[in-house]
């Protein structure tokens, strides 16, 4: 049986940069991707917004890697000319039922040590002439990145350092070592691997997944949930140099716009669950209905948002650990220490602010693997 020192279940954004980590620590480590590419999963269908970390509970997870992620994020992109923008971002209340929304979100992003500026109405025009709006949170280290592009840097990074990317590996099982034998990992065609350190990083499949880990007590392993966003994507040039948040309510962003590198807008994502439990049976299909919501969402700060002009886009899926009704919790990022089980680390429920916090969440998955990762 053949032998390493580390395998990352997934070749996503987040896998691979953990896989790189691991590589730089001088572990021999395999990044196995079930697709025939990187990145085809859960990385490939996401708003490749660079997050500030403004939404986040201070001291959480997603607050501390998001914040830090950004950091190393734009650093990579400088280092290695992955294509990226710092544009910025206007949260923006529409009535001033909102600005209390608006204060809460200046007071949780000066907590995370994230810079924002207060705007009145006009000041937010000098900036971005077609919004309307009564006040603007501006997000000036907010900003997008061709994430294909970062995740080629990553691959880069890990294979110069020694690290080999299994495209068409899916992971089905693995039986857990106890007393320091090494984990044993099974794939699609039966074939098995030993590695003394495993991480899941199988995005919407890694709940699933989990549960076929023999020697994994059941209890650390959350219930998955699956949860659709579509994006329209507009016909025409917006006239926002920023993208646009409309002030949050409860636990979702609402309609916000956000453009790419070439300048083209887009609209979303909307929020709905799936009945689905099985990630193979869900429809990435945008139905073309569903923008007539957007419309009157999009006008409370764009106005003149023309009629027809949204067109079905594509659509993303995030890997929920939390049902309808419950309140969204924190990344689960579940080392020895948590499950006891050496070596082994699960990621679960890494949704955005996932891409953004990928470099940091590998600094993090590296810490909690301790001696066993040096």
């Amino acid at each position: 049986m053949d032998k390493v020192d580390a395998i990352v279940i997934g070749a996503g954004a987040v896998g691979l940069a953990v896989a790189r980590a691991l590589a730089h620590a001088g572990l021999e480590t395999i990044a196995c991707e079930s697709q025939t590419a990187i990145g085809q999963g859960v990385s490939s269908r996401n708003s490749e917004v660079i997050h500030a970390g403004l939404y986040y509970a201070p001291g959480s997870l997603k607050a501390r890697l998001c914040v830090r992620g950004k950091e190393l994020l734009y650093e990579l992109c400088a280092s290695h000319g992955v294509s990226h923008r710092n544009c910025g971002k206007l949260v923006v209340a529409c009535t001033g039922n909102e600005i209390a929304a608006l204060r809460g979100l200046q007071d949780r992003a000066m907590a995370n040590g994230v810079p924002v500026d207060w705007m009145d109405a006009s000041q937010a025009r000098e900036l971005e002439p077609a919004l309307q709006c009564v006040a603007a949170l501006s997000s000036p280290t907010t900003g997008i990145v061709d994430s294909h592009g970062f995740m080629l840097a990553l691959q880069g990074d890990f294979e110069a350092a020694g690290g080999m990317v299994a495209l068409g590996s899916a992971v089905v099982s693995a039986r857990l070592g106890k007393g320091g034998e090494p984990h044993v990992v099974t794939f699609a065609d039966g074939s098995e691997v030993a590695a003394r350190i495993v991480v899941n990083s199988a995005a919407l499949h890694a709940c699933a997944l989990a549960r076929h880990f023999e020697g994994l007590d059941q209890r650390f392993i959350p219930h998955d949930y699956f949860a659709k966003g579509s994006y329209y994507s507009l016909a025409g040039r917006a006239p926002f140099a920023r993208l646009i948040y409309p002030a949050p309510a409860d636990s979702w962003l609402g309609v916000h716009l956000t453009l790419d590198l070439g300048g083209q807008a887009k609209f979303g994502p909307d929020f709905e669950w799936l009945d689905v439990r099985d990630p193979s049976q869900i429809d990435y299909t945008v139905d073309p209905h569903r923008a007539h919501g957007f419309y009157s969402e999009v006008r409370r700060y764009w106005p003149a948002l023309p009629d027809g002009a949204l067109q079905p886009s594509y659509s993303g899926v995030r890997p929920k650990i939390h049902g309808p009704g419950e309140l969204a919790p924190d990344f689960r990022i579940d080392g020895p220490s948590l499950h006891g089980v050496p070596g082994l680390v699960n990621l679960f429920g890494i949704e955005s602010p996932g891409l953004t916090s990928a470099l940091a969440i590998a600094e993090h998955v590296d810490a909690l693997l301790g001696d066993a990762a040096a």
